[in-house]
């Protein structure tokens, strides 16, 4: 009834996990752009069909495994190699495929971000939403800041309450910073391209809204530390020890980088704009 879909590269230390969660489904693809460790190999000897299609972006990546792959199930759920089902969540899952009505194009799903054995649930903001189940030929994905959101869905989006799990932390710090540094580049640019006010928030749903709030409290300095105080503070992730404080310290530095980021873009395209007037302005 469901297929699975993990896009991976260089994941050999967190696909078997993901793997062993699901083991409940018969169907399970992994789409690899370019591991250069044992990914694949992981992938092949646990049963998993093994597909490579080099990366451009998560919304793209995800299209391309919907239009190529060959899903015996009519819904797919979409996981990434730190990521873990669990027996609660596959059975809402089943529950939720097998009870709805046929204007359902796929559901919105809600993760636990597990740090340090413990659940983050003050400092992640729990519930935050993605789309992540999708019935077959009833939606797609679009690109949306570094990662990517739901688009041409024919019908309704529900919601999945039981959460999977999400170890972000699992490959170290350094591999963190590494990501975030690129995720805060792509993030820097969509945000500067969005046109958003104030009016869209209310229209937004789930992580859209998140996704709004932010880009248009980017526009304030006090934003990173105004991000710490109100998850460290305001959503109590002060009551979740040392990993709280680690979490909400970083995530105020990684808006603080896509604020840097943000207005060097800016600078760039100024000077770029300023020198192409200039050009016209002497061709004149």
């Amino acid at each position: 009834m469901v297929s699975t879909v993990i896009l991976t590269k260089d994941e050999a230390d967190d696909l078997p996990g993901c793997l062993k969660s699901l083991a409940w489904c018969d169907d399970v693809h992994v789409v690899d752009s370019g591991s250069k460790d044992d990914t694949v190999q992981i992938a092949r000897k646990a049963g998993a069909t093994v597909w490579n299609h080099a990366f451009d972006s998560f919304g793209c990546q995800r299209n391309w495994a919907l239009d190529t792959c060959a899903l015996q199930h009519p819904w797919i759920l979409f996981l990434d190699a730190d990521e873990r089902s669990t027996p609660r969540f596959v059975d809402g899952l089943y529950y939720a495929v097998r009870s709805c009505s046929a204007d359902i194009a796929g559901y919105f799903c809600c993760w636990k971000l597990m740090m340090e054995g413990r659940w983050l649930r003050r400092c992640d903001a729990f519930p935050r939403w993605q789309f992540r189940v999708v019935r077959k030929g009833h939606a797609r994905f679009c690109d949306f800041g570094h990662g990517q959101k739901e688009a041409d869905v024919i019908g309704r989006i529900g919601y999945i309450a039981e959460p999977y799990l999400h170890f972000a932390f699992s490959k170290g710090w350094s591999h963190w910073f590494d990501r975030h540094n690129h995720y805060s580049t792509r993030e820097a640019t969509a945000r500067l391209a969005a046109s958003y006010s104030w009016r869209d928030v209310r229209r937004a749903k789930g992580m859209h809204r998140a996704a709004v709030y932010k880009t248009l409290l980017a526009r304030y300095r006090a934003w990173p530390l105004a991000r710490f105080l109100y998850s460290y503070l305001w959503k109590l992730g002060c009551f979740e020890g040392r990993p709280g404080w680690i979490y909400c310290v970083n995530m105020a530095y990684y808006e603080f980088m896509i604020q840097l980021k943000m207005q060097e873009l800016s600078s760039v395209a100024k000077e770029t704009n300023d020198q192409e007037a200039a050009k016209q302005r002497a061709g004149g």
